[in-house]
């Protein structure tokens, strides 16, 4: 009743009034100690403490991580990598002559194969260097604070609005803060990657750790185990599942940062799309995109073989030399191999791949593209093409909802955030997502905040519906769950500005095609997470569930969807942070709104239009996870 009082009020108010923006009496100057701040920066970045005790060592670190990592891969040379990187998929899949392994190792050699024929050698070993070091900082991180946050109910409220703020604020804001103190370079980009790529490696442990077969506890628990024992041996291998696929999330949310890595000269791939984007050689752009999403196949499929291997009940399979080479043995062995080829990489090969054995698919993408766009995008018959679609949409849908949202006055929108929240999440929901919305007002970002949600909601409504149905039948089908990693993986991967280019061709610059990009780029998460949470429902229940004559739609109906809850909570809110992480791309593209101030703020150093624009999409980032998670997820232990 609450809530349909206050929608009715807002209604009626929006009808009534026109429109009531948010009064200037209630706008707080933040620009004015932000520009303070920002010329503090500069002037001290060579001279104060806090620069030469602490920022500068970090921002040494990472570069001499990532430095020394090339270093190595150069001296291995292109045999040397390639036969080192199969190696170890090799020995993740199982180091032996299974299917699995082989397959694995196959993979491997495909990918580097791919990469040197593609004529990108030298950027795929600089990025695979800095993703290497991004993902073990990040993983490392996100284990420890989902331990936080899956062994503590009180670090989990904590830490839950600081995982909110760390994915949900734009690249593109939080970069400008770290050129200021790390300056352009690696450690700039290093740091805005950990911080974009590690909230779902601990989420991820979070759930695991929560969903924890309480029996499994409870009989750890009865034999005496304390609570580092418990963790070790029961908490951790149950959690084991969720944990990979925190870590395949963060894999691949680090290599989908390489771009915007680029801006701020950490070179590699990104530098080579950026570059190709800038003078719109979209073709020279795909082949490194398309390296890009190769070395996100590898490492997703190395990680899903060790994952396979770990759960395997018995190495029955492996006897003879097999059987050692696993455990400690192997890892002896692969490390001496490792050794070996760092000692004679100088004299296997060339450093890089060889020049003349390299395939041209830039101009056969730029001629796809030419056709595609002078015959699709209009005048088809019946169907209209795909930029009437955009302009219908925009016109008939995305208009009409910004437009409604800009008529309504503030106080009623204040009132409706209030009631949701209280429907969802009680007392603390209600002032949350109340407080989120009138720190936007505050900001004196309301008017271009509304139009940026009216994009938002649009684009999270299609990725929800879109992958909670694609989610359930990859669960339950096999053959589909097999046919869509390849298509998830290069949706998840293939960096925005490279597919910013065929959706501006499909659907021209504006406000529809940063909706398809956000669609594009949040989906593959839902649909993995929804996956993931059915198909781990127990099979006990789902047999006990057969055994009645329950039908296919009645087990997943009253069984599969029912015990997958805290999944698919994860899953829509993983598509609040990611639907709001492009927003910055489709600001970009004719989006406008806070998307365009926060480009125009990092292309600019203006630290005082970027920031508050960054932290009024991490405002509503709050307000659509305080909306959308149930207080009840907050406070069940599963």
């Amino acid at each position: 009743m609450l809530l349909l009082l206050a929608a009715v009020v807002a209604v009626v108010g929006a009808l009534v009034t026109g429109g009531a923006a948010w009064p200037a009496a209630l706008t707080y100057d933040v620009g004015a100690p932000l520009a303070d701040l920002d010329g503090w920066l500069i002037d001290n970045r060579e001279s104060h403490w806090l620069f030469l005790y602490f920022l500068l060592h970090l921002s040494n670190a990472a570069q001499s991580s990532v430095d020394s990592l090339v270093d190595v891969f150069d001296t291995l040379g292109w045999i040397g990598v390639t036969a080192l990187g199969t190696l170890i998929a090799w020995y993740a899949g199982g180091a032996d002559l299974s299917r699995r392994a082989l397959r694995t190792g196959a993979t491997a050699l495909g990918v580097f194969a791919a990469c040197g024929l593609l004529d990108m050698w030298r950027p795929t070993m600089e990025t695979l260097a800095l993703m290497a070091v991004a993902v073990a900082v990040s993983a490392a991180l996100g284990v420890l604070l989902g331990l936080a946050a899956g062994l503590s109910d009180r670090c989990e409220k904590i830490l839950r609005p600081v995982f909110d703020a760390m994915q949900v604020m734009p690249a593109f804001a939080y970069l400008l803060p770290f050129v200021l103190l790390f300056d352009i370079g690696v450690p700039s980009a290093l740091a805005a990657t950990v911080i974009y790529a590690a909230p779902p490696m601990a989420r991820l442990t979070s759930l695991g750790l929560r969903s924890a077969d309480p029996a499994a506890i409870e009989a750890a628990t009865s034999l005496g185990a304390g609570r580092l024992q418990l963790l070790r041996t029961a908490r951790l291998p149950l959690a084991r599942k969720e944990m990979l696929l925190g870590l395949n999330q963060t894999i691949m949310m680090c290599l989908s940062m390489v771009v915007l890595a680029s801006v701020v000269g950490a070179g590699g791939l990104g530098d080579e799309i950026y570059s190709a984007l800038q003078q719109l050689f979209v073709g020279q752009a795909f082949a490194a995109g398309l390296a890009i999403v190769l070395l996100a196949v590898l490492l997703d499929r190395t990680t899903s073989a060790a994952g396979a291997r770990l759960d395997e009940s018995g190495q029955q399979d492996a006897t003879g030399l097999f059987a050692r080479l696993r455990g400690m043995p192997g890892r002896l062995a692969l490390g001496a191999a490792a050794v070996a080829l760092y000692v004679l990489g100088p004299r296997l090969g060339d450093t890089y791949w060889p020049a003349h054995w390299t395939v041209d698919v830039a101009t056969p993408v730029d001629d796809f593209l030419g056709w595609f766009e002078n015959n699709l995008g209009e005048g088809v018959p019946l169907l209209g093409g795909t930029l009437v679609w955009s302009q219908n949409f925009t016109e008939w849908i995305l208009n009409p909802l910004r437009s409604g949202l800009q008529a309504t006055p503030w106080w009623a929108l204040l009132l409706l955030a209030a009631a949701l929240g209280w429907a969802v999440g009680r007392l603390r929901a209600a002032v949350s997502a109340t407080l989120a919305l009138a720190a936007i007002g505050a900001m004196g970002l309301w008017t271009k905040s509304l139009d940026t949600l009216s994009q938002v909601l649009l684009a999270l409504l299609v990725t929800l519906a879109l992958g909670f149905v694609i989610g359930v039948l990859a669960a339950r089908l096999d053959w589909l769950d097999r046919l869509l990693r390849p298509v998830l993986d290069t949706m998840q991967t293939m960096p925005q500005f490279v597919y910013l280019i065929p959706v501006i061709a499909l659907f021209s610059a504006g406000r529809a095609a940063g909706i398809a990009a956000a669609v594009v780029f949040a989906l593959p998460a839902v649909v993995r997470i929804t996956a993931q949470g059915v198909r781990g429902v127990d099979p006990a229940t789902l047999e006990a569930a057969r055994s009645l004559g329950a039908t296919g739609w009645q087990q997943l109906k009253d069984v599969q969807l029912p015990l997958a809850r805290g999944a698919l909570l994860v899953a829509v809110n993983q598509g609040v942070v990611l639907v709001l992480s492009i927003v910055v791309i489709a600001g970009m593209v004719g989006g406008g709104a806070l998307g365009n101030d926060v480009v125009t703020g990092l292309s600019k150093a203006d630290l005082a239009l970027g920031l508050p624009a960054g932290a009024a999409i991490v405002c509503l980032g709050v307000l659509l996870d305080r909306l959308t998670q149930p207080a009840a997820r907050r406070r069940t232990t599963h």
